[in-house]
């Protein structure tokens, strides 16, 4: 790696962000002089972002931090066509509304990583339906869609694979690549923006808008840098588990249960996630990441601290953390473990010991739960469940009112009957 001159992309190169870049020598020269003008996309598909989105937000981070000017862009257009890239199928088409109010929910989360304003380095947020929604067809075709070769799409990831493996990729689908390469002249039209930054499953998308930057007469040059999709040591896909994604806000997803995520890293993962989600000094992650033997906990329980307070806050963190260590060093009830409030009605009801394990987020399905019985994974109370038949009662709350559920020794939720 040869000698870099921009603060961003040392940090970039030493903390483990960089998959591709187009031009990195081009790249250093204008970060060196203070012209890095990036975003980086999200769709609205979901109310929430995930951990998966976490990386490209952090290198949006880094980049004002290092003098630079970071645009979050909105996907409220292109959320209207679906992105084929890394997907067996179609995407579920949504409406309008329901685009609107993702995006209103999701946009929560970058306040706490972006500072936004009308300053040199100051953040924008910008919605890709300003300029996609009015479009009229036959001009984008012939002012946009001309610059493109089907043949060279066709050999794009986001196409090929699907194709290669016999599966439908409809026509709206076909036409993402050409609104994100059309999003990328307009936003350096509108804001002087030069870089593009995502996963490295987009690297033929931002490939593609440089390419058409050139084509529609951008003068200066454009360039992307991709970050690498994180899989975990052992193979698994980065920010899923058995229950679902690990969502950023917090009516998706506990500050909690997003601690015990991060709690729950391989230990040969530590010192890589310390680097890339934590805004820790290099020299404390060496020396976190030179523990051994069973202080690994420690840089354990610093990662998911450092990395909760930068999504949650700091007083949340902390508490997750002091929840976590009553519950697991002093063997205590941490009556702040997250609550699931159940009507006394479905109690009366007779509430299934599958349902409420479904219910409260600790399984995927009954299915799910059932082996979990039989594996010995599922407590009430402490109490091993023996039976996928056993009925849960509003009875069984001990003394401060709460029932609690646990998958294994780490995943605790109670059940409140109200």
């Amino acid at each position: 790696m040869p000698t870099l001159k921009s603060e961003f992309l040392q940090i970039m190169t030493e903390r483990g962000f960089i998959h591709q870049c187009s031009d990195l020598d081009g790249l250093d020269k204008a970060g060196s002089e203070g012209r890095i003008v990036a975003y980086a996309g999200y769709d609205c598909t979901a109310p929430s972002l995930h951990v998966g989105h976490l990386i490209s937000i952090m290198m949006l981070s880094w980049l004002q931090k290092t003098g630079g000017k970071p645009i979050a862009l909105m996907g409220g257009g292109t959320t209207r066509v679906g992105d084929p890239s890394g997907k067996d199928e179609t995407r579920q088409i949504r409406t309008v509304e329901e685009i609107d109010a993702n995006k209103e929910s999701i946009k929560r989360v970058f306040s706490n990583f972006l500072t936004f304003g009308s300053a040199k380095s100051d953040a924008l947020m910008v919605d890709n339906a300003e300029w996609l929604a009015p479009l009229n067809y036959i001009e984008f075709l012939r002012d946009v869609g001309r610059h493109f070769s089907v043949n060279r799409m066709l050999t794009m990831d986001s196409a090929k694979l699907r194709l290669d493996r016999e599966q439908e990729l409809s026509f709206i689908e076909f036409n993402y690549m050409l609104l994100q390469s059309y999003d990328f002249v307009e936003l350096n039209r509108r804001y002087g923006c030069n870089l593009q930054m995502g996963g490295s499953d987009q690297w033929g998308n931002i490939v593609t808008g440089i390419d058409l930057g050139r084509r529609m007469g951008v003068k200066e040059q454009l360039f992307g840098l991709t970050c690498p999709l994180l899989t975990t040591s052992s193979g698994a896909k980065m920010g899923k588990t058995a229950s679902g994604a690990v969502w950023l806000n917090e009516a998706q997803l506990s500050a909690y249960d997003y601690w015990q995520f991060w709690r729950n890293t391989e230990d040969a993962d530590v010192a890589r996630f310390l680097k890339l989600f934590t805004m820790l000094p290099l020299d404390e992650i060496a020396r976190l990441s030179s523990l051994g033997g069973a202080e690994i906990n420690e840089a354990k329980k610093t990662l998911a601290t450092e990395a909760t307070a930068l999504v949650h806050g700091r007083e949340k963190a902390e508490a997750a953390a002091e929840t976590a260590r009553k519950t697991f060093e002093q063997g205590a009830l941490a009556t702040d473990l997250p609550t699931i409030e159940i009507s006394s009605a479905e109690f009366d009801a007779g509430l299934g010991v599958l349902t409420a394990f479904v219910k409260a987020g600790l399984v995927a399905s009954n299915s799910e739960a059932r082996r979990q019985i039989q594996g010995g994974g599922l407590k009430i109370n402490d109490e091993a469940v023996t039976s996928d038949k056993a009925v849960i009662k509003a009875t069984d709350a001990v003394s401060n009112g709460v029932i609690k559920l646990s998958l294994g020794k780490k995943k605790h939720v109670l059940l409140k009957p109200v």
